[in-house]
């Protein structure tokens, strides 16, 4: 091995300061980064000044920010820094960092072998510090309330119980009780029994309210048969002019549990009710009811796992649509973005860069933004995010498409030329056969992206899983969201596991 090579190459000493070093600091001092400029280290003094410009703006962004509703100077100032005293900390930072820019200029002049780094380790500094204020980043709230949100995020890493439904039935059951009892008006009989029905009565079925002056009202034994046993049964009221309401006893509603022969008894108080004035009557028939949820037959696919597995599936292929869609048109538009191909006239070089730059400008625009323009265009639902994601996948693999050209050996290119063959002779003989390798790499790496970005554009209504990810987050759902969130993550391990397989045997 060369020892040569291991070897430090010194850097291009600077020619002498065109300013004695006092001046320069003066003139840093005035523009931070000018003495560092005029002591022959331009391109320092750029990032200097730009650097100090920037973080005098951003500090003055924050501090109005925090005083909207002030005018004056001073009052913004002051309740900027009484509101959030990490500007305090910034500024002095700040007038530090203006301090080093003086006496790095003084160094630099006096010395043009001597180029501080320190300086800008200062620079990262405040720039850590301003993104730590305008990202508001707050550990201790994080450490506090992260309790509050662990059971959500039980919900999400383990939703499976919402994953499995059984079939529902609701069983009622009925007993009229009359209010008041009188002496003329017998009190209703109690139900007719149907067999394999529930069945619900009553002992006594009349009796009466309990009133505003704390009166007790009558106590009611109510018994229930044939209901599903070990699942509560909730006890409501219906009075005459048709309103259902559930009673409180103890502070909690009136519920039971069947026993294992579907069986309970339980003793109520009949409630306190205002009826309106019309309702005027000698007696009225209040209906008691015992309302169940009762789960029956076997288990089976609850209806968000079915929605998951529906959406996951339909997530798949959008990526896969729009990677095939963006490698048929991203193939030819790298030829043309390829500089090598296209530099054997004005009229090719014109046409390699306005392919560049239509490129550029596409893949400068996220597939979000897009998605959203393509719901504008054709609605919600899984086409408009085949077009989003087409379009940014046409830019971005026809731009790696064109570096791996413009990387091929051109020993080839020049041995086809030589015989006489034109461009696309050139193309097909010389080229594509060195290209095949990165562009199945990179064919592959977009399709792991679509897939990825296919579970996002969903939130702006690009279909897929994220739709429905979007909606039960929304509502709070996180069982469901955590269901959606188990789909995302296993496809995309699957996925991985089946690109890399794909990656070994044909690159």
């Amino acid at each position: 091995m060369n020892t040569n090579s291991l070897q430090h190459t010194p850097s291009k000493k600077r020619s002498p300061s065109l300013v004695p070093p006092y001046l320069a600091a003066i003139l840093s001092a005035l523009i931070p980064g000018l003495g560092q400029a005029l002591a022959r280290a331009m391109r320092r003094g750029i990032i200097l000044l730009s650097s100090f410009v920037t973080i005098l703006g951003l500090m003055a962004w924050r501090i109005r920010l925090a005083a909207r509703r002030d005018t004056e100077v001073f009052a913004i100032i002051k309740k900027a820094y009484h509101l959030q005293p990490v500007l305090v900390v910034l500024s002095v930072m700040v007038l530090i960092l203006y301090l080093w820019i003086i006496y790095d200029a003084y160094i630099i002049a006096k010395d043009a072998e001597r180029t501080p780094v320190l300086l800008f380790f200062m620079l990262i500094a405040v720039f850590f510090m301003l993104g730590w204020q305008i990202g508001e980043i707050d550990p201790i709230a994080f450490v506090t309330k992260a309790d509050d949100a662990a059971p959500a995020l039980a919900r999400v890493l383990w939703p499976w119980e919402k994953a499995i439904s059984y079939p529902e039935e609701h069983l009622l059951a009925t007993v009229d009780i009359q209010v008041p009892c009188t002496e003329e008006d017998p009190p209703p009989p109690a139900p007719e029994k149907i067999e394999g029905e529930p069945y619900f009565w009553a002992t006594p079925t009349c009796g009466d309210l309990k009133t505003q002056d704390g009166i007790p009202g009558t106590i009611l034994t109510i018994r229930g048969e044939n209901f599903a046993p070990d699942t509560k049964v909730n006890i409501l009221w219906e009075d005459p002019i048709g309103n259902e309401f559930r009673q409180r006893q103890e502070g909690e509603y009136v519920t039971t549990i069947p026993d294992a022969k579907g069986e309970f008894e339980v003793e109520i108080e009949m409630p306190y009710r205002l009826l309106p004035p019309h309702a005027d009557a000698d007696f009225y028939i209040w209906d008691l009811k015992a309302k169940q949820l009762a789960t029956v037959g076997q288990a089976e696919p609850s209806m968000e796992l079915k929605l998951a597995v529906e959406k996951i599936v339909e997530t798949i292929f959008i990526g896969m649509m729009a990677t095939f869609f963006g490698i048929l048109l991203a193939l030819p538009l790298s030829f043309f973005a390829a500089r090598n191909l296209m530099s054997a006239s004005p009229i090719t070089i014109a046409i390699y860069y306005l392919v560049r730059g239509v490129l550029n400008i596409v893949r400068s625009i996220e597939p979000l933004i897009w998605a959203i323009i393509a719901v504008i265009v054709v609605g919600l639902g899984p086409f408009a995010g085949i077009l989003a994601l087409t379009v940014h996948s046409i830019a971005a693999l026809a731009k790696l498409y064109s570096e791996s050209i413009e990387s091929i050996d051109p020993g080839p290119i020049e041995a086809i030329q030589a015989t006489g063959a034109n461009w696309l002779q050139t193309v097909m003989y010389a080229v594509i056969p060195q290209i095949i390798p990165p562009f199945v790499s990179f064919t592959i790496y977009r399709w792991d992206i679509n897939i990825r970005m296919s579970t996002i554009i969903g939130f702006v209504g690009g279909g897929g899983i994220g739709f429905l990810l979007a909606q039960w987050i929304r509502l709070l759902d996180y069982d469901s969201a955590g269901i959606a969130v188990w789909f995302i993550a296993v496809t995309v391990a699957i996925l991985d596991y089946v690109s890399a397989e794909i990656r070994e045997r044909f690159v």
